[in-house]
């Protein structure tokens, strides 16, 4: 059994859909360069520039957005 989509839900599928990039890449991708990714933020440099992929799908995927808050918070209690 199908449970219909509400409106607010309907159009937050769709922007997903038309946000969706030819060059995207999957969460696996992501997470094997998270790492590198929260060290460049930490050293001050624009990780958003130097790595676009990832910081794409940051934006879209909230489970790897997470891991990479946490991971980002880790970093900094360490340093």
């Amino acid at each position: 059994m199908m449970i219909p989509l509400g409106i607010d839900q309907f159009r937050h599928l769709v922007e997903h859909i038309f946000a969706t990039e030819a060059d995207e890449i999957d969460c696996d991708t992501c997470f094997t360069k998270l790492d590198r990714y929260a060290e460049m933020t930490l050293a001050g440099q624009d990780a958003a520039h130097l790595m676009p992929q990832i910081d794409a799908h940051l934006r879209h995927c909230s489970a790897c957005r997470e891991e990479y808050e946490a991971l980002l918070s880790a970093l900094k209690a360490v340093s």
